[in-house]
């Protein structure tokens, strides 16, 4: 597996060796050199003291952390291999580090969410985007993605989006064994964004936490090197509650480099703040009630969506319907400029859509809306662009 080159290799030196041997046999030195204040009385008594400093975060709330996921998601989860940090875009940008060197180059999915392409252009990565095709339901291009690893040498990661924002679909089974298969025989990490992963719709447009998943994880999966970014920011409907982790799987010997290479970014950075894990068993404890509240207004408000577009007298609309997430997609008339729906929208009725182009959409004439919004302003809102649509059309 390849890693960038900022990221020296994680090797003790004598000193560290010696002090580690001198630790291990029961006489740890005194460091005359600490200068941690908390460890010699000096620390604000508003916080625990002292601080440890750990670069994947506390331990103990790193296996808080793992419980709840192994609890959650069925599956064990070891907390030496997750990173505890501050949110999914540090994330992003601490992957980078660790894989990227400037000049490199990343492949993600479009049409997709434009944050991935701003993260990497800010650590002087390339984002080269590979498409999701829609027939009915959405699918990764496989071959294209094939075709892009074998003309060029400079991807370093694969990132997957399950589920996609706007398309807000999750990656089919067999997309996921065909490309583990290309990243094993490319040598390619996979960046797995699941933040919208627990946001699923059952069949149809009701929602229910309950069910089966629609998609897989790849969090957790032994294939290939695997880093799955997740976060609470979306799991509490807060984005004030930025908490994010890594967790880190793949071949053992991947695995335990990446680690080392990745302890390296962390430590340099600092861990998440205190002020933040501690509040860490009263943030868990909450999703499961904020799961519950966000799934009914996104399944009553994608119900009431597609009741309005079928019941539509110009017939010009239709609701790509998402599997997961928290955005549906309306699709119009090519003939419709977006720019044009949108800005009449704005000056006439007061109201603003995202674009499609905004994602990278292979074609003109779709819209994204968010299905939070509370009931009243949301059908208010649908009923506008409908309207809008129907004059713009002619």
């Amino acid at each position: 597996m390849r890693f960038s080159a900022r990221i020296p290799n994680a090797t003790l030196n004598a000193p560290a060796r010696t002090a580690r041997k001198a630790a291990a046999s029961g006489h740890p030195p005194f460091n005359l050199a600490d200068s941690n204040p908390t460890r010699h009385g000096l620390g604000t008594p508003i916080l625990n003291n002292p601080w440890a400093s750990d670069p994947r975060g506390p331990l103990a709330s790193r296996r808080l952390l793992a419980d709840f996921l192994a609890t959650s998601g069925h599956r064990a989860v070891d907390p030496d291999n997750l990173y505890l940090l501050s949110s999914t875009s540090q994330g992003y940008a601490w992957l980078f580090k660790l894989l990227c060197d400037p000049g490199s180059a990343v492949l993600s999915p479009t049409p997709g969410y434009p944050l991935v392409s701003t993260l990497a252009g800010l650590e002087n990565v390339e984002e080269i985007p590979y498409p999701l095709h829609f027939d009915g339901t959405w699918y990764v291009d496989v071959a294209e993605v094939e075709r892009i690893l074998r003309a060029t040498n400079r991807v370093r990661a694969l990132v997957l989006i399950s589920p996609n924002n706007p398309t807000g679909s999750y990656l089919h089974a067999e997309d996921i064994a065909a490309l583990t298969r290309l990243c094993t025989r490319f040598n390619i990490p996979i960046i797995a964004d699941e933040v919208f992963f627990d946001f699923r719709f059952a069949s149809g447009n009701g929602y229910t936490h309950a069910s089966g998943p629609v998609g897989q994880r790849l969090a957790g999966r032994p294939e290939v090197l695997t880093f799955a970014l997740d976060g609470l920011s979306k799991k509490l409907a807060a984005p004030q509650a930025k908490v994010g982790w890594i967790e880190v799987s793949g071949p053992d010997a991947d695995v335990r480099e990446a680690k080392a290479r990745l302890d390296v970014v962390a430590d340099a950075y600092l861990p998440v703040s205190s002020l933040t894990v501690e509040r860490l068993p009263e943030l868990l404890a909450g999703v499961p009630e904020r799961l519950e509240a966000v799934g009914a207004r996104t399944a009553r408000n994608l119900t009431a969506l597609e009741r309005a577009v079928s019941a539509d007298a110009s017939g010009l609309t239709t609701v790509l319907i998402p599997e997961a997430g928290w955005n549906a997609l309306i699709r119009f008339p090519a003939t419709v400029d977006e720019d044009a729906l949108v800005t009449t929208l704005i000056r006439e009725r007061g109201y603003t859509v995202q674009p499609g182009y905004f994602f990278d959409m292979a074609s003109p004439g779709y819209v994204s809306v968010s299905l939070l919004l509370e009931p009243t302003v949301f059908d208010a809102g649908v009923a506008a662009i409908l309207e809008t649509v129907a004059r713009l059309a002619g």
